[in-house]
């Protein structure tokens, strides 16, 4: 269950910088100095899962001068636009993912990081009837993981 996007999916090459902002315009974000820098954290290291916190202690050792309502709003534009997906562990904690294709996780407890499940590992035999009017828009499923003994 692939989430389509009425925008073209941006490919990163070459220099990262350029590619941030093309993906922020390609759909219809303005690149400010503030979410080409959050970005360029985000997307230059490939897939990626992060905290609001993770990111925005990233961007205070990487001198760029966010507040954390600032990384915030900005995750949650990204995640509004396709370019970044939501995917929640707990009541708590919210990781942003920077892979946007259909896939699932697994979370280690101990040290709180959320890794992708491969594909062909998780496999959903059936899905419930959804009221009248609506469709399933994604299916999210997180295996918790903790170390034996």
């Amino acid at each position: 269950m692939h989430e389509a996007h009425s925008h073209a999916e941006p490919r990163l090459n070459g220099c990262p910088w350029h590619d941030v902002n093309e993906m922020l315009q390609s759909v219809g974000l303005r690149p400010t100095r503030q979410r080409m820098a959050l970005g360029w954290l985000l997307f230059g290291k490939g897939d990626r899962h992060l905290t609001a916190e993770m990111l925005y202690e990233e961007a205070s050792q990487a001198k760029v001068p966010v507040s954390l309502a600032t990384v915030y709003n900005t995750l949650n534009q990204l995640t509004d636009v396709g370019l970044l997906r939501q995917v929640s562990v707990d009541g708590t904690k919210t990781y942003f993912d920077t892979n946007v294709s259909a896939h699932q996780h697994f979370y280690l407890e101990n040290n709180h990081e959320l890794i992708d499940i491969p594909n062909a590992e998780l496999e959903l035999k059936a899905t419930p009837d959804v009221p009248e009017g609506y469709e399933i828009a994604r299916v999210d499923v997180v295996v918790r993981l903790r170390k034996k003994g």
